[in-house]
């Protein structure tokens, strides 16, 4: 039978034999049946099919307690620890060596803190034009929102997304140092000239639907909805900077071109790499990751960029959970109220992250507090006001994160190691 022809009892058949068939000896999980659903739903809205055999966007058609092996968290400060060693070079004691040289940490650091405090995908804060960085704060001042373009975002929509004010305090900061300095060798050198393409930006519009126009150096004149260039187009955008012609890409390589998205992969790498270097003993290093018992894996903590989404995600479940239960003193039927006019935790965390359904979030981004019963957690804190303001709550949060590392799988925290390094607070 042709596979065009193919009908949903043909995709519900193949996926029990896959999935469930005890006759077949190779059965997978509910990962990789939502990987190869999604593939067969592009191949199928490619074909035009109607109905669509399988389409992943539906519940049924996915798996419903599939949890990617790539899911990971970190509580704040084991994020703190690991930048602290593996991206600013810093030892076991908190302090920078000597040959420590890194032209790039402010921006290496700069990037995490924005993942960390937004929960964006790996290519959405790494395609950020500087005139995206988030400028306008809310009220209470400690966030601010932009706006994240549809064409660079999986689901294909522009959405709005909050980062921290430290975090944008980071990104001025990366502006005006390594970043300008990068800008300032490649004009030196000619290196924008030697581009292949270059698209001069002359006119960003304002308003919900910014319009970007362009001049090719041949003169030919070009525009694009802002929120429709993908990753690779905003690569070819540069603005006219105080001494010249500059990429309009917020992230820049040591050369002062575009840093591509999938190169993040590598300063993760090797930060991961820096910890164990300095955190592990010669011996232990030389056993594979996968093979590394419990407590040699708990010396050095380990991330990704997407780490960064999953620990923001776990972050914000609790914060917002704090709000609602020590905060506001709700009582259930004002948590009923309250979840009926915004929605509940798991909702708004679902909405900061772009999920177009609440159970994406809570199997694959929170399975390891799906089962706890938070308000019990955040009980144990001290809910008492303290003069020291902030401070208190942020040591309240240490409290409740390292209830959930010790009663949950996957959340690393490393206890050994944050007693003897500085920390940074998210």
């Amino acid at each position: 039978m042709p596979w065009r022809e193919a009908s949903v009892r043909d995709l519900a058949d193949y996926r029990a034999w896959r999935c469930r068939a005890s006759e077949n000896p190779r059965r997978i999980s509910g990962a990789k049946w939502n990987r190869e659903a999604a593939a067969f739903t592009k191949l199928f809205r490619w074909a035009r099919a109607s109905p669509l055999p399988v389409d992943v966007s539906r519940r049924e058609d996915r798996a419903a307690h599939a949890v990617s092996s790539r899911v990971s968290w970190l509580t704040p400060r084991t994020w703190g620890a690991w930048s602290n060693v593996g991206l600013r070079g810093r030892t076991r004691g908190g302090a920078a060596p000597l040959d420590w040289a890194s032209r790039v940490e402010l921006r290496n650091t700069s990037f995490v803190q924005l993942l960390l405090s937004s929960g964006l995908r790996r290519q959405e804060g790494a395609s950020l034009f500087t005139f995206e960085v988030p400028t306008q704060r809310l009220r209470s001042g400690r966030y601010l929102h932009g706006r994240v373009a549809g064409a660079v975002t999986r689901s294909k929509r522009d959405r709005t997304f909050y980062a921290g004010v430290d975090a944008v305090g980071q990104i001025e900061a990366y502006v005006q140092s390594e970043r300008a300095w990068a800008v300032q060798r490649a004009q030196e050198q000619g290196r924008y000239d030697q581009l292949p393409m270059v698209r001069r930006v002359t006119n960003v519009s304002r308003g919900q639907d910014p319009v970007v126009r362009w001049r090719e150096m041949d003169g030919a004149e070009g525009r694009q909805r802002l929120g429709r260039l993908g990753w690779r187009e905003r690569q070819w955008l540069f603005i006219d900077g105080p001494d010249g012609l500059e990429p309009a890409w917020l992230w820049l390589t040591e050369q002062g071109t575009p840093m591509p998205p999938e190169q993040w992969n590598g300063v993760f790498r090797q930060a991961n790499l820096r910890c164990e270097q300095e955190l592990l003993t010669a011996e232990e290093r030389e056993i594979g990751r996968g093979f590394r018992t419990a407590e040699v894996r708990g010396k050095t903590p380990y991330a990704t960029p997407h780490s960064c989404r999953h620990s923001f995600a776990l972050y914000m479940l609790i914060v917002l959970n704090q709000l609602m239960e020590a905060r506001f003193g709700l009582t259930a039927v004002d948590r009923r109220d309250f979840a009926l006019l915004f929605g509940d935790p798991w909702f708004l965390v679902k909405t900061l992250l772009g999920h177009s359904d609440v159970e994406t979030t809570k199997r694959h981004y929170l399975s390891p507090v799906t089962h706890l019963q938070l308000e019990s957690i955040l009980a144990a804190a001290d809910e008492s006001d303290s003069p020291d303001g902030p401070q208190q709550r942020v040591e309240d949060l240490d409290e409740v994160f390292s209830r959930l590392a010790r009663e949950s799988s996957g959340i690393q925290d490393v206890d050994t190691l944050v007693e003897m390094l500085p920390q940074d607070r998210r």
